[in-house]
């Protein structure tokens, strides 16, 4: 099961974004484990979330729904932003 990073830019701030309860539940949904966040303490707008993915692509094909766009706008991501790592 790879460990994935995704960093990304939020315009909602770090505090809404550490509590919002939408990232647990979109990730947890697509059986994600080990949900772990970040905060640029020098830049609080970039964040990062590093996970355990069983399945990379449902993980890309859930991404892509309106779930997700839902979660991130509700969180306050900038689509555009996101860069996914995956341990190599």
């Amino acid at each position: 099961m790879p460990t994935v990073i995704a960093h990304h830019t939020i315009t909602k701030g770090a505090d809404h974004w550490l509590n919002s309860p939408k990232r647990d539940a979109f990730f947890g949904s697509i059986g994600v484990t080990n949900l772990r966040t970040f905060v640029n303490p020098r830049d609080p707008t970039h964040v990062a979330v590093m996970m355990d993915v069983p399945d990379m692509d449902a993980m890309g094909a859930a991404l892509q729904t309106a779930a997700a766009a839902e979660a991130m706008d509700h969180d306050g991501v900038v689509p555009d932003s996101v860069v996914i790592l995956v341990e190599s």
